[in-house]
């Protein structure tokens, strides 16, 4: 009896462990058969175009070529050039290595009529701290280069002194040591007492720019911080003026001394005011760790994303992309940053370059640290500081990165991982759409998605993030955005009429923001005009009532035939609709044209009464056209900044001759920008939303219809096809449905 009770458990057993493991292996199925495949590597449809090797043309430098560059300048031992990144300011120093841009004329030729390949070339900058001048040469051919040519009379019409270098290492080296003998050893009670600096705790600098009030000086007033997370933001209201001249580190001298607002002759005067109690004491007190960007909340969901449900639509080979009917070469340069050329649409040169130029920054402060600072960022390098771009923030997770080389202040080329990325983004609206209930139904759209090129660059306290976009309908945008830290003074007397207070004693200093950007338009071809339209309200009488009057808007179109007739000021009302046009007509008859649209909110120029306003004469113009030459290459120079007072290059004198704009190779050089009154939103960080500006390339008449309407991502619907797939791809995206295959997180940043 009791054994056929345990058979009979045995079986109910048995039985409930078939039905358990039968459910599981239903459910696991179940499970798997929703689970979407993974999404394709290879992309679903064939490229438009093909690639094309001509592009290298403008291909920044190799790792290979930079080093055969340096090898070649070390070999002429007349030129005494030293590498070494701790080279001293009184030696001569090989300071830049960067891609010599072919001459136009050479480059169109080879591209488009076969002729022979422009040669390859470097240009070199060398600071002959032994001999007091800077020279430049063009070094080549590359690869295997074997003749160098002096090429700074050539390019500045005038010798470059010594003192408009920026400064290296190797001169912040000495600064740095300079500093510790004459201000931090001298004042060891004052820097305890006020904060709280020893042997183990420093302060950190930040520097004004210009350096000094006139051509020559080499004087920087230096501010000093906190040394915790986002320096910019912790003054403490001590700055020194550092006259260093001399290449010779032994002349230099402390001219000026700040603390808490009051001024001594040097560290001498202020240490034995500062023991008998006659100075305003600062008295150490622990900051807040305000400037910390660590989260302050755990990360839950994660947010959206972007992929590729049928592989990437765009393609990458070497320095060329193809996008839809898009191709263009890229390169970044280590002064000016990102750069595009020979940009096409249809297999039409729509731009031979689009490139960025300069960001300019004006400061108001009642401290010597801010209060005469002017950054112009080539002179320290705007492409010398694209880092490496953080997967899935900087640029959407599944974007292509592509790494570069750059030769600028240091003893080889430098590699940066990942500092440049490339993605196709939907940009989260239509490009285009209409929803028809009169007469008849239907629906008829296009997502508005569009390739990106990005870089972020990181100079000093902002950080820049510029974006090329290419547009379906055959439009191009240069934009950039703003964030980082603001820069700050300690508050004093008279701080708030140069901004808001942010934190405990800390100033957020009202300052501009200036961008200019090159833009070399070739529609259709290279002799074009320029011209602008508008509107205006004219009093006339309606045709069909002759007594009846009414104010009817008017097209007003009017080309402009010279340089300085084209040189649109931002003091001044500028015509809504300017156009880089060509002669040749569109199928209405209208000559085809693109127009650039200029988004900015910036502040005022300097006043062109400022002796230093002639090394940022391209902020004064909002637009400003000229005829192509190969010797205008850049509207500022490295040596703006440390020579501000006599600017190599002048952007006003590319206008001053105001030559003929009509059937020309013409050239626009477009500034946009924005005015920036720090506020307390700005803490820690500033953001990227609604601090920015740029231009934006649209066709206007240059095609007989808007071009978007071949694209692939075009969907219609009317009442009889609402689920059909044949002008709908999206109607079949819940069918087809893939997950992404995602890469691990890397970063190569740092």
């Amino acid at each position: 009896m009791v054994e056929q009770r345990m058979n009979s458990l045995v079986k109910w057993v048995l039985i409930l462990f078939v039905l358990v493991s039968i459910i599981l292996n239903i459910v696991l199925i179940s499970m798997y058969s929703r689970r979407a495949p993974k999404c394709s590597a290879q992309r679903a449809h064939p490229l438009r175009g093909k690639h094309d090797e001509r592009s290298l043309v403008f291909a920044d430098l190799t790792q290979e070529e930079y080093l055969q560059v340096q090898q070649y300048m070390l070999k002429q031992k007349d030129l005494d050039i030293s590498t070494s990144q701790t080279t001293k300011p009184s030696e001569n120093f090989l300071f830049l290595i960067d891609l010599s841009l072919p001459k136009k004329a050479d480059a169109l030729a080879y591209l488009d009529d076969g002729k022979a390949k422009p040669t390859r070339q470097a240009t070199v900058v060398v600071f002959y701290g032994k001999k007091g001048y800077i020279k430049e040469y063009v070094v080549g051919p590359l690869p295997n280069p074997t003749s160098h040519k002096d090429v700074t009379k050539e390019r500045y019409n005038m010798d470059i002194p010594i003192n408009a270098r920026p400064v290296t290492v190797g001169e912040y080296t000495a600064l740095f040591h300079f500093l510790e003998a004459e201000i931090f050893s001298k004042l060891k009670k004052l820097m305890k007492e006020s904060f709280d600096v020893d042997d183990m705790k420093h302060l950190n600098a930040f520097e004004q720019m210009p350096r000094g009030i006139q051509s020559g000086d080499r004087s920087t007033w230096i501010s000093f911080m906190r040394d915790m997370k986002g320096i910019y933001i912790h003054p403490v209201g001590f700055e020194v003026l550092v006259n260093h001249q001399s290449v010779n580190a032994s002349k230099w001298s402390i001219d000026r001394v700040l603390y808490n607002g009051q001024y001594f002759n040097s560290a001498e005067e202020l240490k034995e005011k500062y023991e008998k109690g006659a100075v305003n004491k600062i008295f150490y007190k622990k900051s807040d760790d305000y400037g910390s960007l660590k989260p302050r909340t755990k990360p839950l969901q994660m947010g959206p994303q972007l992929f590729y449900p049928e592989g990437k639509r765009y393609s990458i080979s070497n320095n060329h992309v193809l996008y839809m009917d898009w191709s263009f070469a890229f390169g970044l340069s280590s002064l000016t940053g990102m750069r595009a050329f020979d940009v096409r649409f249809k297999g039409e040169r729509i731009l031979y370059e689009l490139s960025v130029q300069e960001a300019m920054s004006v400061y108001g402060s009642v401290t010597p640290g801010m209060g005469l600072t002017k950054f112009l960022d080539t002179s320290i390098g705007i492409g010398r500081f694209a880092h490496g771009l953080v997967r899935g923030v900087d640029c959407p997770y599944e974007a292509s990165f592509m790494t570069t080389y750059r030769y600028i202040d240091a003893p080889k080329p430098v590699r940066f991982e990942d500092s440049i990325c490339i993605f196709e983004h939907n940009l989260g609206q239509p490009l285009r759409r209409h929803f028809s209930d009169f007469f008849q139904n239907s629906y008829g759209g296009m997502v508005n998605s569009a390739l990106v090129m990005r870089t972020i660059t990181a100079i000093g306290n902002y950080d820049y993030m510029w974006d090329f976009i290419f547009y379906q309908s055959g439009s191009v945008e240069a934009k950039v955005h703003a964030t980082g830290y603001i820069s700050s003074s300690y508050m004093i007397d008279g701080s708030l009429k140069h901004g808001h207070q942010v934190a405990d004693k800390v100033l957020g200093n009202i300052h501009t923001h200036f961008i200019n950007f090159k833009v070399d338009l070739d529609v259709a071809g290279v002799k074009n005009v320029f011209q602008t339209k508008d509107m205006k309200f004219v009093n006339m009488s309606v045709p069909w009532q002759p007594s009846h009057h009414a104010m009817i808007p008017h097209l007003v179109e009017k080309q402009l035939k010279t340089e300085q007739e084209a040189a649109l000021r931002y003091d001044t009302k500028t015509p809504r609709y300017l156009h880089v046009a060509s002669s040749k007509t569109n199928q209405w008859g209208h000559q085809r044209s693109y127009r650039l649209q200029v988004f900015s909110f910036a502040g005022d120029h300097l006043p062109e009464s400022d002796p230093e306003e002639r090394s940022m004469s391209w902020a004064r113009y909002k637009v400003a056209i000229t005829k192509h030459k190969d010797l205008e290459q850049t509207s500022s120079s490295l040596y703006s900044q440390n020579n501000i007072w006599t600017p190599a290059v002048d952007f006003s004198k590319f206008i001053a001759d105001n030559e003929s704009i009509e059937e020309q190779d013409l050239v626009a050089w477009v500034t946009a920008g924005f005015l920036h009154i720090p506020h307390a939103e700005d803490i820690p960080n500033t953001v990227t939303v609604g601090n920015g500006g740029g231009v934006l390339l649209r066709p206007h008449n240059y095609f007989n219809m808007d071009p978007s309407v071949h694209s692939a991502d075009a969907v219609y619907i009317d009442p009889s096809s609402v689920d059909s797939c044949d002008n709908n791809r999206v109607a079949c995206l819940a069918h087809e449905t893939c997950s992404p295959v995602l890469e691990p997180f890397t970063y190569h940043g740092f």
